[in-house]
């Protein structure tokens, strides 16, 4: 959603715009464009492979912008070390990027083999290898329920504790193949519109890299530093995040800080989910500070 995001946050010459996710830089790059001369970005990511994709697509704007390979939930802190009391547009565009889901190393994907790690800041202690081999199965199946809303948390968290005890689950491949076969095989087709380890996937992950656990109190930390008229603009893709993000919002609009832009989400125009068809789930929400 390029063309959305940036018609709502709307860049100028000389502004500060932060881009919370900057992924490998397709907002970013055209935020860049629009800043120049006298702007700044500054871009947050977990993912140093994807700072790095960064650094060379935007060469050519030296001096204009900063990479930092932190969280998104400590932007308070890394603006106020820059000195940067206020901003003039932020951009949320949560979940992970085709680049991470291509890359076999990273385990993100069940579509080919590769070890089950799933962390966005590589540098971190505990990867999805650690929670599926070490959890215990009331834990397994909260984190699948809890995270990936997986209709049959209690079959897949029982039938992985039994396979681990054999051997560790410690690829994708397996950890996808023993979802395909907790699954009664009546549901494995007509169920699921989606791949049937596409829930438990998503829940993993979330709890590997804590995503929804630290949206409330970072998009809460955006608003603070916003600078009036300055809007904050929130890309998620799936329902757990957009209630997140829409409950936080109005909590917001309740204290007097922001107003509501967007009444309902926003979705991709099927050109988009043509051209890109994993924009298909994405809901976007735009607010402005007051």
């Amino acid at each position: 959603m390029l063309r959305e995001v940036i018609d709502y946050l709307d860049p100028k010459p000389g502004q500060i715009i932060v881009d919370a996710t900057v992924g490998t830089g397709g907002h970013s790059l055209e935020i860049l464009k629009r800043i120049i001369p006298g702007g700044k970005l500054i871009g947050f990511d977990r993912d140093e492979n994807s700072l790095a994709v960064c650094r060379q697509r935007f060469s050519e704007f030296n001096g204009n912008f900063e990479l930092v390979h932190a969280n998104f939930v400590d932007l308070d802190q890394v603006l106020e070390k820059q000195g940067i009391t206020g901003i003039d547009g932020i951009v949320f565009d949560l979940g992970i990027s085709t680049y991470q889901l291509k890359d076999m190393e990273r385990g993100f994907s069940f579509q080919q083999e590769g070890p089950l790690d799933m962390r966005m800041d590589q540098s971190s202690y505990i990867s999805a290898y650690d929670l599926v081999n070490n959890l215990n199965e009331s834990e397994i199946s909260d984190i699948l329920w809890n995270f990936g809303q997986e209709r049959w948390h209690n079959r897949i968290a029982r039938l992985l504790v039994q396979e681990r005890k054999v051997q560790p689950i410690s690829t994708t491949v397996q950890l996808a193949d023993l979802v395909m076969r907790a699954i009664p095989y009546r549901y494995r087709k007509g169920y699921y519109r989606i791949h049937p380890a596409t829930r438990t996937f998503q829940a993993v992950r979330i709890a590997v890299n804590r995503e929804l656990e630290i949206l409330e109190s970072s998009i809460r930390k955006a608003v603070a530093i916003l600078k009036k008229k300055a809007k904050i603009c929130v890309i998620s893709f799936h329902s757990l995040e957009d209630r997140v993000i829409k409950h936080t919002f109005r909590a917001l609009k309740a204290d007097g800080l922001i107003d509501i832009i967007t009444a309902k989400p926003m979705t991709p125009v099927a050109s988009e989910v043509v051209i890109n068809p994993s924009s298909r789930s994405s809901k976007f929400r735009v607010a402005e500070r007051i």
